[in-house]
């Protein structure tokens, strides 16, 4: 199917930031959508499957809107993933980030499981928001005063590095470890009003060794980069929640950092907890990826070879 459509008011400026550097926001266009898009100044033709085609005009058409400046390739990957449709959840929740919405059907299931689940999975390779979603779903309940604070963990486990090894004192080893979850938090409420949520402990941000013993009351507990908990440890964590608390545990089981012989606590409590009620797991896959768009074949690269790797040794 062709479709068909003039931009107006015509603007050259306008034009060329939509088009991007030699076309290049075009050919990113045609290639997600697998379409082919054609111009003359200000009027556009695009081929195509007749959904593909309605899909890339409606990209266009928001690209065109936001177009009076530089469009940096990151919104075209985040337009082309995003969907109206998922926009009103995501879009409700209580940050300082206008803008932050589900971009994939998974994406909207995850935030649909957080808000109606007590204990959450996501699991799922990187750049699927997993751990973004989830601290913008605290922050939001921390300003509804659903929760009374948020805490969230990480287990300390080197990526091809000894803890040992880095300067500083045990605060300082780990904080590079947990850099991560700063940021987002930074994000989705600004400097000052972490720092506040800090001095008054409505915040808290701790290596996972941490949590034991511990009982979480009113809390919303966010254990990320899950794929490297032992079974104990992941046992340990979820066992911590308390009444009013609601957990959100995110990790890839394809970066686990634990020893060859150490099974994931991660792996070991997607089967074990699959058919627990009250708990919800959601799977992303590289069609999930909001990165840039070689993350997603990156992803899907490594997953080939795995799966290439495993007939082998079958």
């Amino acid at each position: 199917m062709i479709l068909r459509h003039t931009f107006a008011p015509p603007n050259n400026t306008r034009l060329g930031h939509l088009c991007g550097p030699l076309d290049a926001h075009l050919r990113r266009i045609e290639e997600a959508l697998d379409v082919k898009i054609a111009h003359r100044h200000e009027q556009f033709k695009i081929d195509g499957p007749k959904p593909n085609a309605q899909r890339a005009m409606e990209v266009l058409q928001a690209l065109y809107e936001i177009a009076q400046r530089t469009i940096d390739p990151a919104v075209v990957q985040l337009t082309l993933a995003s969907d109206d449709s998922m926009d009103e959840q995501a879009a409700g929740l209580a940050t300082r980030r206008a803008d932050l919405r589900a971009r994939t059907p998974t994406q909207a299931l995850y935030l649909e499981n957080i808000a109606n689940h007590d204990i959450t999975l996501g699991i799922g390779p990187a750049g699927t928001g997993k751990t973004y979603l989830a601290v913008a779903c605290a922050v939001d309940a921390l300003e509804r005063s659903a929760v009374q604070r948020i805490v969230l963990t990480r287990p300390a486990v080197e990526a091809g590095e000894r803890l040992g090894f880095l300067p500083g004192d045990l605060t300082q080893k780990v904080d590079p470890y947990l850099r991560p979850l700063y940021d987002a938090l930074y994000d989705l409420m600004g400097f000052e009003r972490v720092q506040k949520a800090f001095e008054r402990n409505a915040l808290e941000i701790a290596p996972l060794a941490f949590m034991r013993g511990r009982t979480l009351n009113n809390a919303f507990v966010i254990l990320d980069e899950a794929q490297n908990t032992t079974v104990e440890q992941m046992k340990m964590f979820l066992t911590r929640i308390g009444f009013g608390a609601k957990a959100v545990v995110t990790g890839d089981v394809s970066q686990i950092d634990l020893p060859k012989t150490q099974p994931s606590g991660l792996i070991d409590a997607e089967r074990v907890l699959k058919r627990v009620n009250g708990i919800a797991i959601t799977r992303f896959t590289s069609a999930d990826v909001v990165r840039h768009p070689l993350v997603a074949r990156i992803v899907d690269a490594y997953d080939n070879a795995r799966k290439t790797s495993a007939r082998r040794v079958d």
